[in-house]
């Protein structure tokens, strides 16, 4: 494995890191460094002894790694990156958050091409919470990138044997399969969290998922990315866990609690992001509507899923 960095201490960077760890040396970066350089463990990862292989820094300049994965929440990439530009730019650079920028409507890729022009722009997404990755559990995931070869390059680079990555060139869906999933996620949380069931949760995920997939093929992705880890890989897994940030934030909006002020939930911004992006091209996209809707307080949760229901009736 060439150097490789991480970008983000929160629980998925540190994850990664100590997952990679065990291939090479990982440099791990993050602003606030207290109590993890003596404890060696992150609060958020409990039970999660940091290796000797990761080496933890609050200095950008000391990223000298030519593989850099950025573990930065979604709203917070553009920023980080115009500031960052200088240091990082014509490296391999690997997005690891998944969802839509909602001040620009534009995915990490994009973002990184603008910020830094000489860098290699991919993205690493799928089905994998922290805890799982950091305990050295099997995990599959993709791994986007619109240059083949290098691609093939970082594709080796990041596997682990336990960590298995599946590439791919269509970076668009991938993305898109990332974020969009997040939205739905909140919908079948909503609909647990309202009592509705199992069954109303999984017609959710069914039609969820053709909103996706509509979404992404008219924005030039390939049907077969959403089809899979991607795409409907990580929508099993965040409508079905109670790990996942968005399912739990869905549930507590429809059991009328308040919602973990503490975690990020990047299906937020998505959803309002991909309701506008949807409206201004005529692209159906119920669910997503709904959530949006739901999240500014527009519709209750009852009066989104009548709403849903009494759609016109249509062919699957």
């Amino acid at each position: 494995m060439t150097g490789v960095a991480v970008l983000g201490a929160g629980a998925f960077g540190t994850a990664l890191a100590v997952a990679l760890s065990g291939q090479g040396q990982v440099t791990l970066w993050a602003r606030d460094l207290r109590g993890m350089r003596d404890s060696r463990e992150n609060p958020r990862l409990p039970g999660v002894t940091l290796p000797e292989n990761v080496i933890l820094t609050d200095r950008l300049q000391d990223i000298g790694a030519p593989v850099v994965l950025l573990a930065v929440p979604m709203q917070q990439l553009s920023g980080f990156l115009r500031g960052a530009a200088p240091q990082l730019d014509g490296r391999a650079l690997v997005a690891c958050a998944k969802g839509v920028d909602l001040a620009s409507g534009q995915g990490a890729s994009a973002l990184i091409e603008q910020a830094c022009p000489a860098a290699t722009a991919a993205i690493l997404t799928g089905p994998s919470f922290a805890a799982d990755i950091a305990r050295g559990l099997p995990t599959a995931l993709t791994l986007a990138c619109a240059d083949g070869a290098r691609g093939e390059s970082l594709q080796e680079d990041l596997s682990t044997p336990v960590l298995r990555l599946y590439r791919t060139t269509d970076v668009t869906g991938a993305e898109l399969g990332g974020a969009l999933k997040n939205v739905i996620a909140i919908a079948a949380g909503m609909s647990i969290g309202a009592g509705f069931g199992d069954s109303a949760r999984a017609a959710l995920m069914t039609r969820g998922y053709a909103e996706m997939v509509r979404l992404a093929v008219a924005l030039g992705a390939r049907a077969e990315t959403l089809a899979g880890l991607a795409g409907l890989g990580d929508l099993v897994l965040t409508c079905t866990s109670d790990l996942s940030r968005n399912f739990r934030f869905g549930r507590s909006l429809g059991s009328g609690g308040p919602p973990d002020a503490t975690a990020t939930v990047e299906g937020v911004a998505t959803a309002r992001a991909v309701s506008a992006l949807a409206a201004a091209r005529s692209i159906d996209m119920p669910v997503t509507a709904m959530v949006a809707a739901v999240i500014d307080q527009r519709l209750t949760v009852p009066d989104a899923m009548a709403a849903l229901l009494s759609r016109p009736l249509k062919e699957e």
